[in-house]
This record gives structure tokens, C-alpha cells and sequence, in this order.
């Protein structure tokens, strides 16, 4: 049987041919997957990069908890509009600390990758209390409670940092200890305006707040 006569015989036989897509499809994937997974550079923090400390780590729980990830990405791609408009392309390195990742496909609102001390922190509790105080066009809403919310009311922060230390995540334990008091006397507002400007300060070559 020659190699034609086995592809007609494939294409003819349904079982046949979605068994062969499969086959395919999987060493396709292995191949793109494989190399990333078994090579360690890929997991390795970039340089600069940190984990978040104790105010900026609950702002992203508060980020997650809002759904801001629906509308915003947190990835720059390697293309020139978007290296032009946001700052130079994500990489691997930058999101070592990063549980979970959010990178995010859809775009309602800019990407926010590089957003960090882009505006001043004054800028930043305006536009989340009000959008359209400073971005006039904005439909984002607007989310006044997180002024009147004291951050870490459930008083987790520790726990949650020490989850992430026996997951690998650098923090020592006078990190841990010194959360409570880095997180008292703050509102959900001052976190989340702590968890942007810390975002993609490690590819500015300065330093997290």
C-alpha cells in the first residue's frame, strides 16, 4: 500500500482521521510545550524582579477579588504598536512571583503591564474612585468603597505570605512579621494604588515602592 492510497483510506474513515489529528496535534503541542517546561530559565525572577510586598500583594488580591483582569491585560507582546504604545515586551522572568498569572486576552481597557509609576499615586485613587474625572471617554466603573474598606480586614496577609514562601516565593519570616504593620491604618484604596505602581517597575530599572 503506497502513501496515497493510505491517505484516501485515512480521509475515508472517520475514526481513523480523528485519531491521526490527535497524534499530531499532541507531538505538535509536546514540542511547543516540552522546552519550556524542562528549561529552568523560564521560571527564573528577571533581574530586579521581587515579590510584591506586603500592601502591593493585598492590592492584587483586591485587583483579582474586583475582576479587574476581565478588562485589563497585564502582557505586553512583541509587536511595535504595542512596544511603542505600552514599553518594551513581557518577559518570562517578570511574572516568577506572579500566582496566578495575569496576563489576561482582552483589552476594554489598556494594558497595565508597564503602568507603574506611569501617574502618581494621587492619580491613581481618583481614577479608581472616579474614571471619569480623569479619562473623561472612560466606561470603566468606578469603585469608591475601596476608600472605605481597611485592607487585610480579614487579617490573612500572613498567612497568605507564608503560602507563597513554602511555594518558593522569597519572603522572610521578619517580612511575614512586619506585614500587620505595613497593612495598618491603609484602605483597600491605598493597596490597590501600591499593586499598580509596583507593576513593571523591575524593566524600568527602578526600584519597587
Amino acid at each position: 500500500m503506497n502513501f496515497l492510497s493510505l491517505h484516501r483510506k485515512i480521509e475515508r474513515h472517520t475514526g481513523l482521521l480523528i485519531f491521526g489529528i490527535l497524534i499530531v496535534s499532541s507531538i505538535g503541542g509536546l514540542v511547543q510545550v516540552l522546552p519550556i517546561v524542562l528549561d529552568d530559565s523560564h521560571s527564573a525572577p528577571a533581574s530586579g524582579v521581587a515579590p510584591y510586598p506586603a500592601l502591593a500583594l493585598e492590592g492584587r488580591d483586591i485587583y483579582i477579588r474586583e475582576s479587574c483582569s476581565t478588562c485589563h491585560t497585564q502582557q505586553v507582546r512583541p509587536l511595535l504598536a504595542e512596544v511603542k504604545r505600552y514599553g518594551p515586551y513581557s518577559r518570562a522572568g517578570e511574572f516568577a512571583y506572579d500566582r496566578p498569572f495575569l496576563w489576561g486576552s482582552k483589552r476594554t481597557g489598556p494594558d497595565l503591564a508597564r503602568v507603574g509609576g506611569k501617574y502618581s499615586d494621587a492619580w491613581h485613587r481618583l481614577h479608581l474612585t472616579d474614571p471619569r474625572a480623569v479619562v473623561p471617554a472612560s466606561i470603566m466603573p468606578g469603585y469608591p468603597w475601596l476608600a472605605e474598606r481597611e485592607a487585610d480586614r480579614g487579617r490573612t496577609i500572613q498567612a497568605r505570605m507564608r503560602t507563597l514562601q513554602r511555594l518558593g516565593h522569597p519572603y522572610s519570616d521578619a517580612d511575614i512579621a512586619a506585614a500587620p504593620a505595613a497593612l495598618e491604618g491603609r484602605s483597600e484604596l491605598d493597596a490597590v494604588t501600591a499593586y499598580l505602581q509596583s507593576l513593571g517597575r523591575s524593566m524600568q530599572g527602578e526600584p519597587e515602592p
